[in-house]
Protein backbone atom coordinates (compact mmCIF):
# COMPACT_ATOMS: atom_id res chain seq x y z
CA UNK A 1 0.00 0.00 0.00
CA UNK A 2 1.62 3.63 -0.73
CA UNK A 3 1.73 6.20 1.85
CA UNK A 4 -1.27 8.14 -0.24
CA UNK A 5 -3.40 5.06 -0.06
CA UNK A 6 -2.67 4.43 3.68
CA UNK A 7 -3.50 8.08 4.71
CA UNK A 8 -7.02 7.39 3.57
CA UNK A 9 -9.92 6.80 5.58
CA UNK A 10 -10.54 3.40 7.13
CA UNK A 11 -14.00 1.75 5.96
CA UNK A 12 -15.62 -1.68 6.92
CA UNK A 13 -16.69 -4.59 4.90
CA UNK A 14 -20.24 -3.53 5.64
CA UNK A 15 -19.64 -0.18 5.33
CA UNK A 16 -18.18 -1.01 1.17
CA UNK A 17 -20.67 -3.13 0.97
CA UNK A 18 -23.72 -0.35 1.03
CA UNK A 19 -21.75 1.63 -1.77
CA UNK A 20 -22.96 -1.33 -4.39
CA UNK A 21 -24.79 1.03 -6.95
CA UNK A 22 -28.55 -0.44 -4.89
CA UNK A 23 -28.14 1.33 -1.75
CA UNK A 24 -26.40 4.49 -2.16
CA UNK A 25 -25.30 6.33 -5.33
CA UNK A 26 -21.43 5.59 -4.50
CA UNK A 27 -20.18 2.76 -6.45
CA UNK A 28 -17.09 1.31 -4.78
CA UNK A 29 -14.84 -1.74 -4.62
CA UNK A 30 -11.66 -2.79 -3.37
CA UNK A 31 -8.38 -4.06 -4.18
CA UNK A 32 -5.43 -5.28 -1.93
CA UNK A 33 -6.91 -3.46 0.80
CA UNK A 34 -7.56 0.01 -1.09
CA UNK A 35 -11.11 1.06 -1.95
CA UNK A 36 -11.88 2.62 -5.40
CA UNK A 37 -14.85 4.59 -6.32
CA UNK A 38 -16.14 3.45 -10.01
CA UNK A 39 -19.07 5.27 -9.98
CA UNK A 40 -18.38 7.20 -13.12
CA UNK A 41 -17.07 3.96 -15.04
CA UNK A 42 -19.78 2.90 -17.42
CA UNK A 43 -18.47 -0.46 -16.87
CA UNK A 44 -20.10 -0.45 -13.56
CA UNK A 45 -23.82 0.81 -13.89
CA UNK A 46 -25.97 -0.45 -11.30
CA UNK A 47 -22.99 -1.78 -9.37
CA UNK A 48 -22.31 -4.75 -11.73
CA UNK A 49 -19.40 -5.35 -14.23
CA UNK A 50 -19.80 -8.68 -15.96
CA UNK A 51 -19.88 -11.35 -13.17
CA UNK A 52 -18.66 -8.84 -10.26
CA UNK A 53 -21.01 -6.80 -7.95
CA UNK A 54 -19.26 -3.64 -6.43
CA UNK A 55 -19.87 -3.44 -2.65
CA UNK A 56 -17.08 -5.67 -2.04
CA UNK A 57 -13.09 -6.79 -2.61
CA UNK A 58 -12.36 -7.99 -5.78
CA UNK A 59 -8.61 -8.82 -4.92
CA UNK A 60 -9.43 -12.87 -5.50
CA UNK A 61 -11.30 -12.31 -8.39
CA UNK A 62 -8.57 -10.10 -10.54
CA UNK A 63 -6.60 -13.50 -11.54
CA UNK A 64 -9.27 -14.33 -13.66
CA UNK A 65 -10.22 -10.94 -15.28
CA UNK A 66 -9.04 -10.35 -18.70
CA UNK A 67 -7.42 -7.05 -17.54
CA UNK A 68 -4.13 -6.85 -14.79
CA UNK A 69 -4.78 -4.86 -11.68
CA UNK A 70 -3.44 -1.96 -13.31
CA UNK A 71 -7.14 -0.65 -14.10
CA UNK A 72 -7.24 0.57 -10.42
CA UNK A 73 -5.01 3.62 -11.65
CA UNK A 74 -8.06 4.68 -13.87
CA UNK A 75 -10.50 5.46 -10.53
CA UNK A 76 -9.79 7.15 -7.14
CA UNK A 77 -8.83 5.54 -3.96
CA UNK A 78 -11.30 6.96 -1.64
CA UNK A 79 -10.37 4.88 1.33
CA UNK A 80 -8.81 1.42 3.12
CA UNK A 81 -10.65 -1.57 3.95
CA UNK A 82 -10.28 -2.71 7.56
CA UNK A 83 -8.85 -6.28 8.44
CA UNK A 84 -7.33 -5.97 4.98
Amino acid sequence: MTPEAAALPLYTRAQLALRNGQDRDEIWVAYRGVIYDVTLSRLWRNGKHYEHWAGQDLTDELPDAPHTEHVFEKFTAVGRLAGA
